[in-house]
């Protein structure tokens, strides 16, 4: 289609539908705007426009409401749809009733031009099936910055689909609750929903935990017991960890990828699977392809559609929104109200979040339970904050370093000693169990041998902490609690 193409802007704003008119204008388009609903109706039931650019809200009418109406009477017009409403089930649903695109407000002008060119175009496509989800303000996943807008808009093209992805992000960005919404918002949202974390399970065990074993398979296997396939059977599986897969279990998945069935641990009759794989790393893939730890054909297999999840320093725009919601949630669980003062969100804002969403949530947490304050201020922000980071403890050369150097140095220390027989990243239980003594003691020594602080740093209990310290024989320094 040539620019000379007609275009139909809906928005209540006049200053948008003033930049509207004059950029697309002077790209050759014709411009009708309009501040209703109803005469975008009109017009576009007239057969008037070759393109519609629609607000969601306006005085008169819901611009979401509003695309079925228009998908029906005229299913090759395209819709590009802004809104400040920015959140996954705006582009969920605009997604849903057909929609060409979802832009978020304040939108990127020449994306948006880029966006006209590109649906006027390409030939007219007929309207996919509504699947319309439910309204659900218990959003998965909270925030408005640009970078969690651009996660959304991915989400939204894939949730009718059964496209294999690929989640990766750093620890605590919240991969597992991506994987859940493309699951919840998906068309397999009536079938099972099961995650495996790879870095949680002795590798002996993974091929057993993900593909079920037969009686007799191994030692201790008294009985047949199903694995993740099959339980996940007609749904969706979510492989998390997925770079901490040992090489056998990655060519029998590999498999499963390229035939669609499996047999269990012990068992020889194959068993055809329908599922829908997601998987996830905070690793670097490539490296580990390159060192020849993980299969590069199964990268590509898992790969077909990449999404990576910015870690909260790179959206700290949405730290307020994010600390509201945890709020909430906490005050749902029982625990008081809580408020933070603007000193005390700026401190958070400043903070640069080595643990991501994760850490921000147990920090709202751990302000609702331990203080009495309505109103949280900066000055208990940053103790908390510090708590375990910048402290630092005597190393037996006489130097110091911090609490989290020190758990960086006993965990490679461990796998020293054990030639890295076990996966590098996540914490195993064994690790665990070696590393925890010297953990403890590095804590008991950067809060002064306070246990109620040393069992927040740990996320332990308090009485869990003191059974520790009487099993692992723990002297703690005399006149401190």
């Amino acid at each position: 289609m040539t620019d000379s193409a007609t275009v139909l802007v809906a928005d209540d704003d006049r200053s948008i539908r003033t930049v509207l008119s004059r950029a697309l204008g002077r790209l050759g388009y014709s411009v009708r705007a309009t501040g209703n609903a109803a005469t975008l109706w009109r017009w576009a039931s007239d057969g008037e426009g070759d393109l519609v650019i629609t607000d969601v809200v306006m005085p008169d009418g819901d611009g979401l409401e509003l695309l079925p109406k228009l998908r029906g009477a005229r299913p090759e017009l395209p819709v590009i749809v802004m809104s400040a409403r920015n959140t996954l089930m705006t582009a969920i649903r605009a997604n849903e009733r057909g929609a060409y695109e979802y832009l978020p407000k304040p939108f990127d002008l020449t994306e948006l031009t880029a966006t006209v060119r590109r649906a006027l175009a390409e030939p007219a496509k007929t309207a996919a099936p509504s699947n319309d989800v439910a309204a659900d303000e218990n959003l998965p996943l909270v925030g408005r910055s640009p970078a969690m807008q651009e996660v959304y808009r991915v989400l939204a093209r894939l949730m009718a689909t059964d496209l294999t992805v690929m989640i990766t992000g750093e620890s605590g960005t919240g991969k597992e609750l991506v994987a859940r919404a493309l699951h919840d918002f998906g068309k397999r949202k009536d079938q099972p929903f099961v995650a495996i974390n790879m870095a949680a399970i002795p590798r002996e065990l993974i091929e057993s935990e993900l593909f079920g074993h037969e009686r007799g398979a191994f030692t201790g296997a008294t009985g047949r017991s199903s694995g993740r396939f099959e339980q996940a059977n007609g749904g969706t599986l979510f492989l998390d960890e997925i770079g901490d897969m040992p090489p056998e279990a990655q060519t029998r998945l590999l498999r499963v990828l390229q035939e669609g069935e499996y047999t269990t641990v012990g068992g020889r009759d194959p068993i055809q699977t329908d599922v829908r794989i997601i998987a996830a790393t905070h690793r670097d893939l490539s490296v580990l392809i390159e060192q020849g730890m993980f299969r590069e054909d199964l990268f590509f297999r898992l790969n077909v559609v990449p999404l990576r999840l910015p870690p909260l320093r790179d959206r700290t725009e949405d730290i307020p929104m994010l600390t509201q919601h945890f709020f909430a949630q906490v005050q749902a669980e029982g625990l008081p109200a809580k408020t933070m003062d603007p000193s005390a969100m700026e401190r958070l804002v400043q903070h640069s979040w080595p643990g991501n969403v994760r850490e921000l949530e147990n920090l709202v947490r751990r302000l609702a339970a331990l203080y009495t304050e309505d109103v949280i201020t900066a000055d208990i922000v940053s103790g908390e904050i510090s708590e375990g980071q910048g402290v630092t403890v005597a190393t037996q050369a006489g130097e110091s370093e911090s609490l989290g150097e020190a758990v960086e140095r006993h965990i490679a220390q461990y796998y020293a000693a054990h030639k890295g027989t076990l996966p590098a990243s996540g914490v195993h239980a064994r690790i665990l169990r070696e590393v925890e003594r010297p953990l403890i003691v590095h804590t008991l020594t950067a809060t002064r041998g306070n246990q109620v602080k040393a069992a927040q740093v740990l996320g332990l209990n308090r009485n869990t902490l003191r059974k520790k310290i009487r099993e692992l024989d723990i002297q703690v320094v005399r006149g401190t609690r």
